[in-house]
């Protein structure tokens, strides 16, 4: 796509574990998902000048040590709205209609009803109010619902009815039916979805986890589903990724397990094109101050 584009580019298609280092020694950028970035790739590069990751989260890259002050890290921030916001759906719609209940009945050939809620008048907190929780906010109201945002900083955002300080999030869930961590992975975010905070939850409320793993306490997830004490939890991402078959979220039926596809879409190259576009022509004019989505480090 970006050959036709930039005719004056040499443009490498290669396997990062296998054949990119016949090329790291002649190459200035690397475009590629967030957690191929590694410290031989990055450090065995003498000529990189920029790095454009093809995810929003960047962690993996900047927490390297290889990685030169100089180099420019730019991320694909702003495109995952429309799938990151029909993955929460897809996940508050099965939890709030056992929607896995239907499925091992029909299996069964069993024929068995109840009555069934509603998104419809119920409350949404989101943690982590960025540009994917503005696209969630709006698509939620379209459903009926309530919706707070939780957040470091307090200010107004279409479709959020109303915000709480992250030191509030006890008085934000002591009130949602729907828990939607969206927060990135930091220093700071690591586990601050603890133990307290799931003691915070009504015990009708669901977990929805689409941001990082490291972001949930997955020890006071798993005591908190197995004693029940919140209605059920939606995951998409985990610390350990291939979540390994022996472990005990696999046996839990009321948790929805998904494989982190939370930020994938089958046209995810026409949606990150824009991106990669505007930041090469300006890379490639020397205007870098006017690149999007630098990411400091």
């Amino acid at each position: 796509m970006l050959e036709p584009i930039f005719p004056e580019l040499t443009i490498y298609s290669v396997d990062p574990e296998d054949k990119i280092g016949d090329f790291l020694k002649d190459i200035h950028i690397i475009m590629a998902l967030g957690h191929l970035y590694n410290e031989d790739l990055v450090g065995g590069a003498p000529n990189l000048e920029w790095i454009q990751s093809l995810t929003t989260g960047t962690d993996a890259i900047t927490g390297l040590k290889t990685l030169k002050k100089e180099v420019i890290v730019t991320s694909t921030r702003g495109v995952h709205g429309p799938q990151m916001s029909e993955m929460v759906f897809l996940h508050m719609l099965n939890l709030t209609h056992d929607y896995p209940r239907m499925l091992r009945n029909q299996d069964k050939g069993v024929w068995e009803r109840w009555e069934q809620p509603l998104l419809y008048k119920k409350t949404v907190a989101i943690l982590g109010v960025g540009v994917i929780a503005e696209a969630l906010a709006k698509r939620c109201k379209l459903f009926g619902m309530t919706v707070y945002g939780i957040s470091s900083t307090i200010r107004e955002v279409e479709g959020i009815d109303k915000m709480f300080h992250r030191d509030q999030m006890a008085d934000a869930l002591a009130e949602a039916d729907y828990f939607v961590v969206l927060i990135p992975f930091s220093p700071e975010t690591k586990n601050i979805v603890d133990a307290d905070v799931f003691s915070a939850m009504k015990p009708d409320a669901f977990l929805i986890n689409l941001s990082r793993g490291g972001v949930v306490d997955e020890d006071a997830l798993l005591d908190t589903l197995k004693a029940e004490r919140i209605a059920g939890a939606g995951v998409d991402v985990f610390a350990e990724e291939p979540l390994p078959a022996g472990h005990p979220f696999w046996g839990l039926k009321n948790l929805l397990i998904t494989p982190k596809h939370g930020g994938m879409s089958n046209i995810y190259m026409e949606q990150v094109l824009p991106i990669l576009e505007i930041n090469l022509r300006h890379f490639l004019s020397g205007k870098t101050d006017k690149m999007i989505n630098v990411v400091e480090h």
